[in-house]
């Protein structure tokens, strides 16, 4: 039996949005230009976490001759275009919409910088427009990214929630850890490539999002 919840904190990249498909092939491309190959290590250890500090672990993994900086400059010169390509991940809008018809308060906690979620949301204005607040990795009021707590606790409060009642949705092993250490229940949407056993500590582990029962959590069901 799963708490019974009153506000819903989704993570964005990988989770509402496919951008992970995008950062996987530009990742890729730019390794290869210096004889390195992104791999399932590298993607595992800079899923969920800041901009800059994925580019921190990528660089020191793959033993790139650049600095984190440098690196973000290729990278960001073949991702930037690609962003506003960005697809909706199945049965995402649908729950959103759900639940704001039930008037369940959701909100955005989310590692991307404003400009990022600007360029990755340009065509998602619509139902972006149901969340109370979206809290974004360059928040000055955020000391530390996931997997610390901060950014979770930043968005209950601005929701004003109490965390033990808010549900995450994530889909990287920073994000649950970030959750769990706010409070939270946390419900972990895996990209198919990763080893389940890496989110036993999450309260459900599911294939989709149309996989996820309202019910479960004592929130509105889908009728």
């Amino acid at each position: 039996m799963f708490k019974s919840i009153t506000h819903v904190i989704y993570d964005m990249d990988g989770l509402l949005l496919d951008t992970e498909s995008l950062h996987e092939r530009v990742n890729g491309e730019v390794a290869r230009r210096y004889g390195k190959t992104f791999n399932l290590e590298v993607k595992m250890a800079i899923a969920g976490r800041p901009t800059l500090d994925s580019a921190k672990i990528l660089v020191e993994l793959l033993q790139l001759p650049l600095t984190a900086e440098e690196y973000l400059v290729e990278r960001n010169q073949l991702l930037y275009p690609l962003y506003s390509t960005a697809k909706i991940l199945p049965g995402t809008v649908e729950l959103i919409q759900h639940l704001a018809k039930y008037h369940i308060p959701q909100a955005i906690a989310s590692s991307s910088s404003q400009h990022h979620f600007e360029m990755k949301t340009i065509h998602h204005q619509e139902w972006l427009k149901l969340f109370t607040t979206t809290t974004l990795g360059d928040d000055p009021a955020i000391k530390q990214g996931k997997p610390a707590p901060d950014i979770f606790l930043l968005a209950a409060k601005r929701l004003e929630a109490n965390p033990e009642q808010c549900l995450v949705f994530e889909d990287s092993v920073a994000g649950m850890k970030a959750a769990i250490a706010a409070g939270m229940s946390v419900v972990v949407i895996p990209d198919a490539v990763f080893d389940r056993q890496l989110f036993t500590a999450a309260d459900q582990v599911l294939d989709s999002m149309m996989e996820f029962n309202p019910q479960d959590w004592d929130l509105p069901g889908y009728y």
